[in-house]
């Protein structure tokens, strides 16, 4: 456990025969076997040889560049005894490596602090040691490199520190804070390590206990310095600041003291430290600050590790001297010479022997010098143990003079209160002379000690003289070798000094003893005069006592008076008391009856409140049984529920994301009801009841909410429904957990909802997402919206009925001849509409008749309202395939009055048709998916809807009849033409019938687009079924957009005429979903 101070020159510079490259392997190789013996998972102490090859490596590199490059291979994070391993070989070679070492630690911070925090993170016994560990050594590099007057071996002389501090005051107070955080470092390490230890004297022999106490050897190093220059800064502090500022790096270090006292008692008590280490004894109380003379009184504390003898080592680590090496050469050599060469080479062999002779020498004076050296080292050993031998006498006859000087002091203080006690007692002259007698006595006893205490000096300075003469002479004996004079010069300086605060100390002290000496004589001549104004007043005091007499003698009388008196009373006493006797023995037997009957009545007492503890208990018991047998049914339910998420048989099942809407906000309202039993349960757990009720409603809200979302899911879009999938597992996840909670009855006060609302709400969100983006109507409002758009298409149709009537009356009024038969054509006559019109209307008769009967059948017990809102979607598509027939009519009508006018295009009539004929089937599908299929009304509305598109068939056929009637053909002549003109006009007609073909490309793809946007703005999505509850359903198709308002053109996929007959509507497109 040596400290190496120095290396050996020849050390450092040894070379052998052989290459530089196999030197640096041999190193190499030397230098990891040294790092694996010292660094490995055993739990046992680093072997001293291992760590002392290290740091002689260090020495040897001038670095610690080979040790980090095998350190960081370690598999630190694989085990914690490994890691604390490596700290304190870390901690040894920053302390005795070289000083570059410091600089090649800091570039492997990161490293160090990344294994700490791994450690610090997992509940290991070594690995919390670990973290600590690791944050020490990184303030200790942080330290050291910020200050690199201190070495990493903190061995620096009191003028180095004063330099260091210098005069600034912040910077004095800075090194201040930061001397006390290292050492805050140092003392949690041995704190954490005696915490996890039995700091019994046997427990320290045991190797596991060691691995974790060697550590501890290099901390009592550094804090034993730590200690010494937070002392000499406090001092230098508390010359230039005021004390008040101060108090709190006073109280700082008064903690910081008690620890380390602490540290240093535990560790002396340990067998293990006893053999390895000297630990300093530290004073029994901190220095005093605020007197500035206390600084003469602070001994340094030295820490002394003695030297043990070397383990063996193989020689060729100090000195490389092989035989072999030398020998096997020089036969390969041999070898390798030819015939003709042997001879000369046998020229040689002389060199050779006399080669051997010189190494066998130099072996002989190497054990002799090894030899001289274990004497010199056992010798200086022996005049190391002496000194100390008569410093430790040395300081017992200081503490014996302290004692002394306690003793003394005690002495005064008990003559000045006898001195005192004299003046009050003038009247006792006998006890007065005793008195005096005996401070004259005490005060002789006082010049005495003092005569001893003078000689005690005396011959302290005569041993101090010695001491001198002896550390000189043991100066010259350690001069021997250089290892052994450094070693030994050390310690004399140490003693040096120690001797130096003994003398300064014991000088001190005798200074202060004289000047309380002279005190006491001071203190002494004043109380003999005091003795003699005593003397003086006690003659008057005998005078007084004469009268004293004459008065006591009439005391004595009256006093024979007074007793004669009290005999009497005591007679009559006695009677008294025979009296009060009996009866005390009276109340005494009263009070032992009442006290029996008091403990019967409070054993039954008792036994009656054990009872109700007990059956108060049972009640417990079984409204808790009750409350977990309904967790698990709860729990029961919402698995069943969740497992539905995953169920392939479920694929099938869809639900609204209205209906989904509806149940998670009951399961959400229901959280309030769990939350306000939960709180009754807690404040009183004799009742139950509230818990359970909430408990099972909320357990059957939230599984219906998780299923109709795995309903609602599988008609959603994929983003969304994914989403909606996760939202309901987790929320489903999180009412367990909340379970879970309630059935511990640890964690069932702080049970809480709020990850469950949270998930809740997530679902109402995506349900608020998924719904269809519909008029801005509110769900009671529905059924009176249906049945106002149902008359307000048919208003429309009576009114293009009307305005058909007045067109053919006017076109009959005001046109006469030709213009007249021409009007009566079919494309110009109004009357060609009106039959779709007639059809029209009585499709949205038997639609209105269809949807009473749908209504009338399917509400029960609701009201037309309650059902309308119920069927939201349903509804909003019924409304919107009315508007879509009323808005068709209403341009049907308008584009016959512009074909009569000469305004409009015969084009426009056959639109108008064709939207009329996908209007009604809008309709028509959205009447039939709540109808039943045995209606007579929707037979009858599917025979309209018919009807409707053949007349509108018949207006798109005689308009294109019409169209080819009005329409003149041009007769083209060729005859005026050349072959070169006709060639030219057909070129010219190609080139109009390419742009033709190109700018009907180009309305074609800008319909397209206007289709795809429509379709986009009214957000059109996939349908679902509006009965409240999951049930099976069709693959989805795409649904029909809703109508707008009939301002507006509805964006409505071409329906032909036979489409409704050639398939059956879809229910997506009589739900009419956004």
């Amino acid at each position: 456990m040596n400290s190496i101070k120095s290396v050996p020159a020849r050390v450092l510079s040894r070379r052998g025969g052989h290459s530089l490259e196999a030197e640096r392997e041999q190193f190499d190789k030397s230098q990891a076997i040294s790092i694996s013996k010292a660094i490995n998972t055993q739990e046992a102490p680093v072997k001293e040889k291992h760590a002392r090859r290290i740091i002689l490596g260090t020495h040897h590199e001038k670095g610690a560049f080979t040790f980090w490059s095998y350190a960081i291979g370690l598999p630190l994070p694989s085990s914690a005894i490994l890691s604390w391993k490596f700290c304190h070989v870390l901690h040894k070679v920053l302390r005795d490596g070289h000083p570059n070492v410091l600089q090649d630690c800091q570039r492997y911070r990161s490293n160090i602090r990344e294994t700490g925090d791994l450690w610090g993170h997992l509940h290991d016994r070594y690995g919390q040691l670990v973290n600590i560990y690791t944050r020490l050594l990184l303030t200790k590099i942080s330290f050291h490199v910020k200050h690199p007057e201190f070495p990493p071996g903190l061995e620096v002389s009191d003028e180095v520190l004063e330099k260091t501090a210098g005069t600034d005051v912040n910077n004095i107070f800075q090194l201040t804070v930061e001397l006390f955080d290292y050492l805050d470092c140092e003392l949690k390490l041995s704190e954490s390590v005696f915490r996890q230890l039995n700091t019994s004297m046997a427990v320290s022999q045991m190797s596991a206990v060691q691995c974790r106490l060697a550590p501890l050897i290099q901390v009592i190093q550094d804090c034993s310095h730590l200690y010494h220059y937070a002392v000499k800064l406090m001092f230098k502090l508390h010359s230039c600041l005021p004390a008040d500022t101060l108090q709190g790096h006073r109280d700082r270090f008064h903690e910081q003291f008690r620890s380390l006292k602490n540290f240093f008692k535990k560790a002396s008590d340990m067998l293990y430290f006893k053999r390895l280490i000297q630990i300093p004894r530290l004073p029994e109380s901190p220095p005093n600050f605020l007197r500035a003379s206390a600084l003469a009184e602070h001994v340094k504390p030295v820490v002394v590790i003695p030297e043990e003898a070397p383990e063996d080592e193989e020689p060729e680590n100090l000195i490389e001297i092989s035989t072999t090496s030398t020998t096997e050469p020089q036969v390969g050599a041999r070898d390798h010479l030819g015939p003709g060469r042997g001879a000369a080479a046998m020229w040689d062999q002389p060199a050779f022997v006399h080669r051997d002779a010189q190494i066998e020498s130099l072996k002989k004076e190497v054990d002799t010098l090894r030899a001289e050296m274990e004497k010199i080292k056992l010798e200086a050993q022996r005049y190391i143990t002496q000194l100390k031998a008569q410093v430790n006498s040395l300081e017992g006859e200081v503490e014996e003079q302290r004692k002394q000087k306690q003793k003394a002091l005690v002495d005064n203080e008990q003559l000045r209160d006898e001195l005192e006690r004299l003046q009050r007692v003038k009247q006792d002259s006998d006890r007065s002379q005793r008195l005096c007698a005996e401070a004259e006595k005490k005060a002789n006893a006082t010049e005495i000690r003092y005569t001893k205490l003078k000689e005690k000096h005396s011959e302290l300075i005569n041993t101090h003289a010695e001491l001198l003469r002896k550390n000189a002479d043991t100066a010259k004996q350690l001069t021997v070798t250089q290892q052994s004079q450094e070693e030994v010069a050390r310690v004399k300086e140490q003693l040096a000094f120690q001797v130096e605060q003994v003398k300064r100390e014991a000088e001190m002290k005798l200074e202060d003893q004289s000047v309380q000496m002279e005190q006491l004589r001071q203190e002494l001549d004043a109380r003999r005069e005091e003795l003699e104004q005593a003397q003086r007043s006690l003659s008057h005091a005998k005078q007084a006592g004469v009268e004293l007499s004459a008065q006591v003698d009439a005391l004595h009388a009256e006093k024979e008076v007074l007793r004669r008196s009290v005999s009497e009373k005591e007679c009559e006493l006695l009677s008294t008391r025979g009296l009060v006797e009996e009866k005390e023995l009276q109340l005494s037997q009263e009070a032992d009856k009442a006290t029996r009957e008091i403990r019967e009545l409070q054993g039954r007492l008792l036994e009656k409140s054990n009872q109700e503890q007990s059956l108060q208990q049972k009640l417990l018991e079984e409204q808790f049984g009750v409350l977990q047998q309904t967790v698990r049914e709860a729990q029961g339910i919402l698995r069943d529920a969740m497992a539905k998420l995953d169920d392939p048989l479920h694929l099938r099942c869809t639900s609204s994301p209205d209906y989904l809407l509806s149940r998670a906000q009951a399961a959400l309202e229901s959280t309030d009801a769990l939350e306000k039993g939960h709180a009754q349960y807690v404040a009183s757990m004799a009742d139950a009841a509230g818990l359970v009720g909430a408990l099972a409603l909320f357990a059957h809200l939230t599984a219906d909410t998780i299923v109709n979302g795995s309903a609602t899911s599988h008609l959603a879009p994929t983003d969304h429904a994914d989403r909606l999938t996760e939202t309901c597992r987790d929320c489903g996840q999180r009412s367990l957990e909340y379970l879970d909670e309630l059935k511990d009855r640890q964690r069932l006060s702080h049970a809480e909802l709020g990850d469950v609302r949270r998930a809740l709400r997530g679902v109402l969100q995506l349900a608020q997402e998924l719904r269809p983006k519909s008029l801005d109507i509110k769900q009671e409002e529905l059924g009176d919206m249906v049945e106002k758009e149902m008359a307000s298409t048919s208003e429309a149709i009576e009114d293009a009925v009307r305005r058909i009537e007045e067109m053919m009356s006017q076109a009959r009024n005001e046109s006469s001849g030709v213009k007249l038969e021409v009007n009566e054509r079919p494309p110009s006559n109004p009357k060609t509409c009106f039959p779709s019109f007639q059809a029209i209307r009585l499709l949205v008769t038997t639609s209105t008749n269809l949807q009473k009967e749908i209504v009338e059948s399917g509400r029960g017990a609701a009201t037309t309202q309650e059902f309308y809102a119920k069927n939201s979607r349903w509804t909003e598509g019924l409304i919107s395939a009315s508007k879509a027939v009323g808005w068709g009519a209403t341009q049907l009508v308008e584009s016959a009055d512009r074909v009569v006018l000469h305004t409009g295009k015969y084009e426009e009539l056959i639109v108008c048709s064709h939207e009329i004929a996908a209007s009604t089937a809008q309709l028509v599908a959205a009447s039939k998916v709540k109808a039943e299929k045995s209606s007579r009304n929707l037979a009858k509305l599917q025979e309209c809807s018919r009807n409707v598109n053949e007349m509108a068939a018949n207006v798109v056929a005689s308009t294109k009849s019409g169209q080819e009637q009005i329409e003149e053909k041009d007769t083209m002549d060729f005859s005026g033409m050349s072959l070169i003109k006709l060639k030219k006009e057909e070129m010219e007609t190609q080139v109009k019938v390419l742009e033709l073909e190109k700018r009907l490309e180009g309305e074609r793809v800008r319909l397209g687009e206007l289709r795809k946007q429509h379709y986009v703005l009214a957000g059109g999505c996939e349908d679902a079924p509006e009965d409240g509850e999951a049930k099976p359903a069709p693959a989805p198709r795409r649904g029909i957009l809703k109508k707008p308002p009939i301002a507006q053109k509805p964006g409505l996929a071409e329906v032909g005429p036979q489409q409704e007959g050639k398939r059956s509507p879809s229910p997506a497109r009589g739900a009419g979903l956004l």
